[in-house]
């Protein structure tokens, strides 16, 4: 007789390691963490601002980093010209080194903001590191400042707005400033100016740098941004100045309808 062949047996299939599920979610979730860090109008602590719900025309304007001479001495004069004050979020060690430029801002009465100490990427950092990071840039400012700043701005480096560093600016009392009229990427000054004109609408903060040499374009584009922004019915302000008239907006429209 023929022996019959041996059935072939089935191979199981093996489930991955728990360690190797584990790995995987936490990578998951920090990238989600890191996406919604991303969004410009959304974080998962705190308050946040990336613009304000008003009727009023006006809009403000903010810029990022320094200060530096350079970057004063080009934006100074333009905004003298036209009337305009901004807010400028500057960086803690950049003003311990150069004490005289924050002076010339606050001087001419533009607003300074938070900006962090570094300007390091805020990722994998301790609670500590985050607070001391904004406790220390908020000191320094505010021995430039008429009066001490109770609830004051703060811009997160790069924009991320993880939740450390989230919950180290709510324990500072500062609320968070994003922006909702993007820096164009144009490297032709006119095109930089058309685009930021063609975003902003009433309540807009707008976001520029014009600090250091690889910012012409945007020092360049500041003077068309600022004709622009008027010729199209809108007054450029401070994020100060730009939520206490929205906050007063409020007040009177729910007074009228008492």
């Amino acid at each position: 007789m023929t022996a019959e062949p041996e059935p072939v047996k089935s191979a199981r299939r093996r489930s991955p390691p728990l360690w190797l599920i584990l790995l995987a979610l936490v990578a998951i979730v920090a990238g989600g963490l890191w996406q919604i860090s991303n969004l410009r109008c959304f974080a998962l602590l705190g308050p946040l601002m990336c613009k304000v719900e008003t009727t009023r025309p006006e809009v403000a304007l903010t810029f990022d980093d320094g200060p530096t001479a350079r970057g004063l001495d080009a934006v100074l004069p333009v905004l003298r010209a036209s009337g305009v004050r901004a807010t400028f979020f500057i960086i803690g060690q950049e003003a311990e080194a150069r004490p005289e430029l924050v002076k010339r801002l606050v001087d001419a009465g533009h607003e300074v903001a938070n900006h962090s100490w570094s300007h390091q990427r805020m990722v994998l950092r301790s609670q500590g590191f985050y607070e001391r990071e904004l406790s220390d840039t908020e000191t320094l400012l505010d021995q430039f400042r008429e009066r001490e700043v109770v609830g004051g701005w703060f811009r997160p480096p790069y924009g991320k707005k993880l939740p450390g560093l989230a919950l180290a600016a709510q324990r500072e009392g500062l609320t968070m400033v994003t922006w909702d009229v993007e820096e164009p990427s144009a490297t032709d000054p006119a095109e930089y100016a058309r685009e930021i004109v063609e975003q902003a609408k009433p309540g807009s903060i707008i976001l520029m740098h014009v600090m250091y040499d690889a910012n012409g374009t945007a020092r360049a584009a500041l003077p068309l941004v600022l004709q622009g922004l008027a010729a199209k019915g809108l007054a450029v302000t401070t994020v100060g100045r730009l939520a206490d008239n929205a906050r007063a907006e409020k007040e009177a429209e729910a007074e009228r309808e008492r």
